[in-house]
């Protein structure tokens, strides 16, 4: 007999909750850490202290705007180390919360480094755990750029981009994803001069182009500088501080860009290194992904994996759908994850939230498509909070059906959970737009959008 039904390699959003899900079904089940603390990349470096500076560092910004509200605040100084202890502090609870979780749920934490010697079986360092069942979820890592060292003090990944110790003069970010915004608003807020480099010609690649024109719009008058269409080649250090060579692309043209912290977000890879996949004959793709089938199960029998190590959307909250559906199946009950309908979110002011097709791609596909619109400018609830940037975007079949739905705006994360849910239940625009929803409300905006895919909005 197997000492462990599941062995679970990686503590963070996918792995956790892979193995309380199994405990719960009745499994027994370990999960192997070696980062010192639960949580995972989300939690101790990435989703959970990002969005606990972005919180910060909106309060701090908004003092210079309270002047409209009748409200004067003289004085007001930053402390940034209170301010980092604050998000430390957050962090550290989380994690030790995870860790009480396992013990109600009767699940065993080793603590280390694991590799696969062979099917069946976990090394941690010199102790060998026999299992039934492996499960990889050792999550993803920043990608680096060829050619660029970084050392986290000057050139800095997303890890320390959330722990610098002065507010930078002047933060380059080289990326226009979610990561490279949502870490530069933070520094613009805190007082860093903050511009973004991007390759294309555009911020958010994957997000609908409509909805990333208004991010863009709404983040320059916050005070993002963009230059897009630009190549990083190379980054000299001097006594000046970084220099940055930019080619523009498509243009034959080089250009240089002075700064004095400089934060490389251009994505992330899946973390496999050290596990012995390759001996083991686990089937890689080009990028580096574990291939997996629909069971998650990979080329070796009785060794499955989620989440960042596999093909899909880097989220943290697909990565715990996978975890849930993996161990289900592994009990014997159903388990899916339907990806047409897994959320993204950029937590910057105005938040960017999109589910389901764009419309671009609908274009693309030559699908027959109407679209419904809404601009906060027009709802009583944003007016009166002064969030007015931004719009709720739905596209639908002919018929009704939600294809997909964008929001640009204040609280947008949490008003596409209603348009995700409809899509979850085969809830049509007609269907959303015939529910009552409050007054005032952000969420009016949804129902408008929703109306005006009928045509027939009523304050548009």
């Amino acid at each position: 007999m197997s000492l462990y039904d599941l062995v679970v390699i990686g503590g963070g959003p996918g792995g956790y909750v892979a193995a309380i899900r199994a405990a719960q079904l009745g499994l027994k089940v370990a999960c192997v850490e070696g980062r010192g603390a639960l949580g995972g990349t989300c939690l101790n470096v990435g989703c959970i202290p990002s969005k606990a500076l972005l919180s910060s560092s909106a309060k701090f910004e908004s003092l210079s705007h309270l002047a409209a509200h009748g409200i004067a605040v003289d004085g007001a100084s930053l402390d940034l180390g209170a301010m980092m202890g604050r998000k430390d502090k957050i962090v550290g609870d989380l994690t030790k919360g995870i860790a009480f979780l396992f013990k109600k749920n009767g699940v065993d934490l080793i603590e280390g480094w694991a590799s696969i010697p062979a099917p069946g079986k976990v090394q941690v360092g010199d102790d060998v755990f026999e299992t039934k069942n492996i499960l990889i979820a050792t999550g993803s890592e920043p990608t680096p750029l060829p050619g660029v060292e970084i050392d986290e003090i000057d050139v800095v990944s997303s890890t320390g981009a959330l722990s610098l110790a002065n507010v930078p003069e002047h933060l380059v970010v080289v990326g226009a994803g979610v990561i490279g915004l949502e870490l530069g608003q933070v520094w613009s807020r805190l007082g860093a001069k903050v511009t973004v480099v991007e390759y294309l010609d555009r911020i958010l690649p994957g997000i609908d182009g409509e909805i990333a024109k208004l991010a863009q719009r709404a983040l320059s008058k916050r005070g993002l500088k963009f230059q897009l269409g630009r190549a990083l080649k190379s980054i000299d250090k001097g006594d000046e501080g970084l220099t940055l060579t930019l080619d523009r692309v498509g243009k034959d043209k080089e250009e240089q860009l002075q700064a004095d912290k400089v934060l490389i977000a251009i994505g992330r890879r899946p973390v496999i290194r050290g596990l012995g996949l390759e001996a083991l004959g686990v089937s890689v793709n080009g990028r580096g992904f574990v291939e997996v089938d629909e069971r998650f199960a990979t080329s070796v029998p009785g060794i499955y994996a989620i989440g960042d190590c596999v093909p899909g959307p880097m989220l943290a909250h697909k990565a715990e759908e996978d975890g849930v559906a993996c161990v289900e199946m592994l009990a014997g009950e159903a388990g899916h994850v339907d990806y047409g309908t897994v959320p993204g979110i950029v937590y910057t002011d105005p938040e960017v939230a999109s589910v389901g097709v764009t419309e671009e791609a609908l274009k693309e596909a030559g699908t027959d498509y109407v679209v419904g619109k809404f601009t906060f400018m027009a709802n009583s609830r944003a007016r009166a909070q002064g969030e007015t940037d931004g719009a709720v975007k739905v596209l639908a079949t002919p018929e009704g059906k939600i294809l997909g739905a964008h929001i640009c705006g204040a609280h947008g994360g949490d008003l596409i959970a209603e348009l995700v849910l409809a899509m979850t239940k085969g809830a049509t625009v007609s269907d959303v737009a015939a529910a009552c929803h409050a007054h005032p409300a952000m969420a009016e905006a949804v129902k408008e959008a929703c109306l005006d895919a009928m045509g027939r909005a009523i304050h548009a």
